[in-house]
């Protein structure tokens, strides 16, 4: 089971990532998060205080780790080709609710032609979990899916696109769903999220079918998500919000469709 997260900022994707991560591993699925945002916070959501998450160095920011892995000795010209099962063993980071999360850290995008060494540690490592293992593995990215690179993003079981009801965020996820599409996935589909009210509901709804996109659920606006983020404490312990119990039954739903 392998599922990325995307979405325009803001609209609420990285709970959505945390709550399936979590869901999985509560399934009896040994599940790795891997948090590939540029502004990461999945190691909050995760259950991790904001010290522990402070001490995590993502992957891309490791020049130790980079350099052992891409070094040759000659400056600006980097070895391609290394094992990265390692990283997986030493950089994850246990989570209170069951699930091994890695913080990628910003790379540029896959299809740049950028050959830094950081984007060939993240390209190798991306491939290796989506592609060699069986681990089921949830990625929260930023505004696209460049990240994953074409020949890896055929590997994703599902796209989920979140957006809310706004015009903007639902254009940035059309603009997602046809990078995806263009990549090679296929199975996208759109969440409506922090839905307040019908009339929200339609807007998402109208907007999907005028641009085929498949409406997967909605996930209701709940304020005990936003004091529980005030509270420095993740939403996801309280399963009494009704966004939480929305994102597990999700998570079952997504297992259904790739069983």
């Amino acid at each position: 089971m392998k599922i990325a997260v995307s979405g325009k900022g803001g609209v609420g994707k990285t709970l959505i990532a945390g709550g399936l991560a979590r869901g999985f591993a509560e399934r009896g699925l040994k599940t790795i998060a891997i948090d590939a945002d540029s502004s990461p916070n999945l190691a909050l959501t995760l259950g991790l205080s904001t010290e522990e998450a402070r001490k995590i160095v993502p992957i891309s920011e490791n020049k130790e780790l980079v350099d052992s892995k891409t070094g040759t000795g000659y400056s600006g010209v980097y070895r391609l080709s290394f094992t990265v099962d390692d990283i997986v063993r030493d950089y994850s980071v246990s989570t209170p609710f069951g699930v091994n999360l890695i913080v990628m850290g910003t790379v540029k995008a896959m299809g740049s032609g950028c050959m830094c060494a950081p984007n060939a540690v993240i390209r190798a490592l991306l491939r290796h979990l989506i592609v060699e293992r069986n681990e089921a593995v949830v990625l929260d990215l930023e505004a696209g899916v460049e990240h994953i690179g074409r020949g890896t993003a055929k590997q994703v079981d599902a796209l989920l696109i979140v957006a809310d009801s706004n015009l903007k965020s639902l254009e940035t996820a059309k603009h997602i769903h046809d990078l995806a599409a263009a990549a090679g996935m296929k199975q996208l589909y759109l969440v409506g999220n922090r839905v307040m009210n019908d009339a929200q509901k339609q807007a998402i709804t109208a907007y999907a079918e005028k641009n085929d996109l498949s409406l997967l659920t909605f996930i209701p606006f709940d304020p005990k998500v936003t004091e529980a983020d005030m509270r420095g404490e993740t939403p996801l312990l309280n399963r009494e919000i009704e966004a939480v119990q929305v994102i597990d039954g999700l998570c079952e739903k997504l297992i259904e469709k790739n069983s």
